[in-house]
C-alpha cells in the first residue's frame, strides 16, 4: 500500500515542528514566543514539497493540488496539536499551558483542550493562507478546469 503525498509530507511538518519545539526547550529558548512563530516555514516546506511532487506524477489540476496542500497542511498541523495534548499532559497538564500562555499571547487561564483548540483554528487559518500563497506561486504551472 501506497502512502499518500499528503499523508508523508504532513509527518514530516510535524517532524520538523516537534524537533523545533525540543530544540527550543532545550536550548531555554521556548520563552521568546517570536521564535514559535517560525513554525510556518515548516508548514511552507511541506506544502511546498507535496506540490513538487504532485507535478512531478504528472498532477497538474489546480484544484485537485489545492486540496492535496490543504489535506498536507492539515494533517502536519493535526498531528502537532495532538503531540502538543500528549506533551502537555506529560509536562504537568494545565500548569505547563499556562507557563505557555504567559510567554505567548494568550489572555486569561487556559487549560490544554482550551490552548490546542485555539492552536487548532490558529493552524487552520495558517494551512489555507500557506496554501493560497502556494497555489498563487504555482499558479501558472496548472491548467484551469
Amino acid at each position: 500500500m501506497k502512502v499518500s503525498n499528503e499523508i508523508i509530507n504532513g509527518f514530516y511538518i510535524f517532524l520538523l515542528i516537534a524537533v523545533f519545539f525540543v530544540l527550543l526547550e532545550v536550548l531555554g529558548l521556548s520563552h521568546i514566543f517570536y521564535l514559535r512563530l517560525l513554525n510556518v516555514f515548516f508548514i511552507f516546506y511541506g506544502v511546498n514539497r507535496t506540490l513538487q511532487m504532485n507535478r512531478k506524477d504528472g498532477n497538474t489540476n489546480f484544484i485537485l493540488n489545492a486540496v492535496s496542500a490543504l489535506l498536507t497542511a492539515f494533517t502536519g498541523v493535526m498531528l502537532s496539536i495532538v503531540a502538543l495534548v500528549i506533551y502537555s499532559y506529560a509536562r504537568g497538564g494545565d500548569a505547563y499551558v499556562k507557563s505557555l500562555s504567559q510567554a505567548f499571547m494568550f489572555g486569561g487561564d487556559p487549560s490544554v483542550p482550551t490552548y490546542c483548540l485555539s492552536l487548532l483554528f490558529e493552524g487552520s487559518a495558517s494551512c489555507v493562507i500557506v496554501t493560497l500563497m502556494l497555489m498563487l506561486y504555482w499558479n501558472n504551472k496548472y491548467k484551469a478546469d
